[in-house]
């Protein structure tokens, strides 16, 4: 009897202890939550270049990418020599970047201008940007559009040099490369432009693009290789509502359009924060409201962002815009960054 009832207490005291580990190796609700949200990526940035076909002379005069096959994602490139705006080889035109807010592309050109991708859902899309027709992005789908004209302008954020009072793009480059990086705190487009030619100078620039989760500003970091007057970035003029201010401590502004501005057509915000350190003066150009900075072979940092109103619980007016701008600058006041 002694004998049974001593197995009874070993048997007992094992199966308190599977039940104990068994109930350790079961994850917390919350943790498993947690790991769930944090495999979801909230940024994203790409660049993808035809394949299967070849390089003919164009209809305009310049050579095109015909009869390509399919899209091939890279992380970095060179950009051909042959390549110029509308020449088919890298899908919607050089690389993109996007949050769960917002998306971009550069074109990576001649124009050298940034456009938006606005976006109706907080999934990351650009994966499937383009992918059924070049232009296709131009029409409303499911997931949003490209929402900006840019025409002759910089688009929003993107750089030029001013000489004689006219904005000069990306005309005269010996060579561009492109690479991106995508981590889950942070998206990256890295462009480095070689022999940048305008009036008589020419240097080279190194350009870093970067997105955060939850967030539709992207911080744009320049650093030029000469120190020469004139590099401006700003936004397209669409003769719409403009808007600037000063931080309390007037260490940092910003620039900004609302209105209806895009190609829907609907309301849209662009804004431009910068330094005023690093700044020489906001002025009216011919296409655009320009930020012109200093001459200097150091980083300059800015800040530029598009809020479309369709976005899922988007910004739906002129005074909730102004309302999210002077938060992000009483940031800027507070901390020196976003």
């Amino acid at each position: 009897m002694k004998k049974r009832n001593y197995i009874v207490v070993i048997c007992l005291g094992a199966l308190f202890l599977a039940c104990k580990n068994e109930k350790k190796e079961t994850p917390d609700e919350e943790v498993v939550v947690e790991q769930a949200e944090k495999s979801i990526p909230k940024t994203y940035a790409e660049i993808a270049i035809a394949q299967g076909g070849e390089w003919v002379d164009g209809p305009r005069g310049h050579k095109e990418y015909a009869n390509g096959t399919s899209f091939k994602n890279v992380d970095n490139l060179k950009v051909p020599e042959q390549h110029t705006d509308h020449s088919w080889y890298i899908r919607y035109e050089g690389p993109g970047w996007e949050s769960n807010k917002v998306g971009y592309r550069l074109y990576l050109d001649w124009r050298n201008a940034i456009d938006i991708f606005g976006k109706k859902t907080d999934s990351m899309v650009l994966a499937q940007v383009g992918q059924d027709g070049f232009d296709s992005y131009h029409e409303p789908e499911p997931w949003g559009q490209d929402i900006l004209k840019v025409g002759k302008g910089l688009g929003v954020g993107s750089l030029g040099r001013l000489v004689n009072n006219e904005v000069q793009h990306f005309q005269e480059v010996d060579s561009t490369f492109a690479s991106v990086e995508n981590s889950d705190a942070l998206s990256t487009v890295h462009v480095n432009y070689f022999g940048w030619k305008t009036g008589d100078e020419s240097i080279d620039l190194k350009s870093t693009l970067s997105i955060q989760p939850d967030k539709r500003y992207t911080k744009h970091t320049i650093k030029p290789s000469k120190a020469v007057n004139g590099i401006v970035t700003g936004i397209i003029n669409h003769e719409v509502d403009y808007l600037e201010k000063l931080s309390d401590n007037k260490k940092w502004g910003y620039i900004a359009t609302y209105g209806e501005q895009t190609l829907v057509p609907d309301k849209l915000g662009m804004a431009v924060f910068y330094e005023v350190a690093t700044t020489a003066e906001v002025k009216k150009g011919e296409f655009d409201y320009l930020v012109e900075f200093k001459p200097t072979t150091e980083p300059i940092s800015f800040y530029f962002l598009g809020a479309w109103e369709q976005e899922p619980d988007g910004i739906k007016n002129k005074e909730e815009f102004e309302a999210y701008l002077d938060g992000l600058l009483a940031q800027l006041n507070s901390n020196n960054k976003m």
